[in-house]
């Protein structure tokens, strides 16, 4: 088996000055010459000077009488200066041309009619009063912009009030995407993905980040894992006049990985290999005196690797500054190990509570786009750390704005398919809120309400000794803390299993035959609590079960995991394999409350979530999932 390690693994910020010092992409100096009117987010490729003046007369900046100032000299409540109109005054309205000799405006305000004839001032004017000279706003001949400029609406307007029509700007980049790999399928083909399969999609995710930029796409067929195959494919986008060839996947160490050899063999390997997770299996280097960028396959790695090598590349070529995401100093609610040596970038969810900023640590696997969706920032972690610890301060790059964070209401705790119901009527209904939420089970949702880490938790932990849910937790570990329980909703739990059964698990028993194996949910979590007080109550040892230490977040992954084949049975939630089309085997029906700390009740957005749980459209929402009962929804049970 055929393997080529990386060259070296190469920090970012080296990586990222050879291959801006090889390219030279300020030198970019194509243009175009557009209307006004489709300038718009364009940048200039060179100064821009006005034909004309703004304004081009002199304009009278109020409404009132247009005069000659040395006739009012001497004017005064004891002694009025009386004008006649048409003669000595004329009546103007803002923006009328100033009548020959006139050189001051007296406002409405202060002038006196007499009759159709006379006018009386009881101030005098100063020469150049409320008058707009020639080029008060733009001087004709003056530079109104400099080359390098992105243009906004209010630029174009100037531009349009200074006589200009048309302007050359920069031609926007072009950039030649080439996808990689056999097991990729175009998604515009209408038709059942087969195993091994893979939809296309991270060049719709590049294209739409090079466009914010101001760049094109060129988007090239998909391309097999064959060296020949990409040097073509190069060859071609480079023909096509583009001015950066971007090689998705391909650009690893392993067996079928020919990116970086196919730039190696068409021109100059810079880079290979970068020290930054995820996005480390980076190739760059020069194809045809063009920049080359190899981005890995999976999508995290691939828009990281993009954000740290090709956005600032465009912006170079557009003769635009680097661009800086916001940042927020911010508290890490949990322990963040990281490898030594190299930079990882983190998603995290971020919220406002008790007046200080937290983030939590979403999924980190470079495979999983959906973190990237549910995240609200990015925390570096740098590569001389092998961690960050629980409660320190970091430093967050916003990806959300902070106006829409600081409206966030934070559910920690349980996951439930109810509470994305939950969230989509709040933002509906209450546009102004947000529900966001982190799954990491019950326990850790009370500890954090305990540690002032969030607005609400979701919780529904047996007492296996009273039988009672939640109450006893929040007694044991809430101690000192005021809260109010609030019942959201009971639901059935029991055993997910393919559709028909096929392997007739009728119980818990059925757990510990050879033939099955199982997938469990995450040690912490309320579901996890009621399976271990099952199997005690049943006589089961978790040892006889194949698959227990398979552990999974949340019920719809225990519901895919089953579907997909990777578990015969897992422990979850009808409403999960409804979603999916499963079978459910019932074995309790528990009580899931949310837990809100005293604090944060009277939060605009907590009341808000809490004055839904009396919609009666909620409810048929929720009960419309299967295994919910919501008739006791928003009743206070404890205290």
């Amino acid at each position: 088996m055929r393997k080529r390690p990386y060259l070296r693994t190469t920090p970012p910020e080296e990586a990222l000055r050879l291959l801006l010092e090889r390219t030279k992409p300020w030198l970019y100096d194509l243009k175009e010459l557009v209307p006004i009117e489709e300038a718009f987010g364009k940048v200039t490729a060179e100064p821009v000077f006005a034909l004309r003046s703004v304004p081009h007369y002199r304009a009278a900046a109020m409404d009132g009488v247009a005069l000659k100032a040395s006739v009012t000299f001497g004017a005064d409540l004891s002694s009025p200066r009386r004008l006649r109109l048409g003669e000595e005054a004329f009546w103007v309205s803002t923006g009328d041309p100033l009548p020959e000799g006139c050189d001051a405006v007296v406002m409405a305000e202060e002038v006196h009619q007499v009759d159709s004839e006379t006018v009386e001032l009881q101030r005098a004017a100063r020469p150049w009063q409320h008058v707009r000279p020639v080029g008060e706003d733009i001087a004709a001949g003056e530079m109104i912009l400099p080359r390098g400029w992105r243009l906004r609406p209010w630029d174009l307007g100037a531009l349009l009030g200074a006589g200009i029509k048309e302007i050359w700007v920069k031609r926007p980049p072009l950039i030649g995407v080439i996808p990689t790999g056999g097991e990729l399928v175009e998604v515009t083909e209408e038709r059942s993905l087969k195993e091994g399969e893979i939809p296309e999609f991270d060049s719709a995710v590049i294209e739409g980040m090079v466009r914010e930029v101001g760049a094109r796409v060129l988007r090239h067929p998909i391309v097999r894992d064959d060296l020949e195959e990409i040097r073509g494919a190069m060859r071609e986008v480079l023909k096509e006049g583009c001015d950066i060839v971007v090689l998705l996947a391909g650009s690893s160490a392993g067996e079928r990985d020919y990116v970086a050899e196919a730039i190696a063999s068409e021109g100059e390997l810079l880079v290979h290999g970068v020290g930054v997770m995820p996005g480390r299996p980076t190739a760059l280097g020069v194809v045809g005196g063009k920049a080359a960028v190899g981005l890995p396959g999976y999508p995290v790695s691939a828009v990281i690797a993009a954000d740290l090598f090709l956005l600032p590349l465009l912006e170079a070529m557009l003769g635009q500054l680097p661009s800086r995401r916001p940042t927020l100093p911010a508290r890490l609610l949990r322990s963040l190990p990281s490898k030594l040596g190299l930079q990882e970038v983190i998603r995290v969810k971020v919220a406002e509570v008790r007046g200080k900023w937290i983030a939590y640590p979403l999924a980190r696997g470079a495979g999983l786009l959906s973190s990237l969706v549910r995240a609200d920032g990015l925390l570096r972690v740098p590569p001389s750390l092998e961690g960050i610890g629980e409660g320190k301060r970091v430093e967050v790059e916003l990806l959300r704005p902070l106006e829409e964070l600081s409206r966030s209401v934070l559910a920690v705790g349980s996951h439930d398919m109810a509470l994305d119901i939950l969230a989509n009527e709040l933002r509906r209904s209450y546009p102004p809120f947000f529900l966001s939420s982190v799954p990491v089970g019950s326990l850790d949702g009370l500890l954090a309400i305990r540690d002032e880490g969030a607005h609400l938790a979701g919780s529904h932990l047996l007492d296996p000794e009273t039988g009672a849910y939640n109450i006893p937790y929040i007694r044991k570990y809430l101690e000192g803390v005021p809260v109010k329980v609030v019942r959201f909703l009971e639901r059935e739990q029991g055993l997910i299993v393919p559709e028909g059964n096929p392997k007739g698990i009728r119980g818990l028993e059925d757990l510990s035959r050879p033939d099955v194996t199982f997938v469990n949910r995450q040690r912490g979590s309320g579901t996890r609590v009621l399976l271990d007080h099952l199997l005690k109550e049943a006589g089961i040892r978790p040892e006889e079960i194949k698959g227990y230490a398979h552990e999974e977040y949340t019920h719809l992954a225990v519901a895919v995991a089953v579907r997909e084949g990777g578990a015969d049975v897992g422990m979850g939630i009808r409403a999960s394999a409804q979603a999916l089309g499963l079978d459910f085997v019932p074995l309790a029906t528990e009580q899931y409350d949310l837990v809100i700390p005293e604090w944060a009740s009277g939060l605009e957005g907590v009341k808000a979530l809490l004055d839904l749980l009396s919609s009666s459209e909620l409810r048929r929402r929720i009960e419309a999932l299967g295994g919910y009962d919501t008739r006791e929804m928003g009743k206070v049970i404890w205290p």
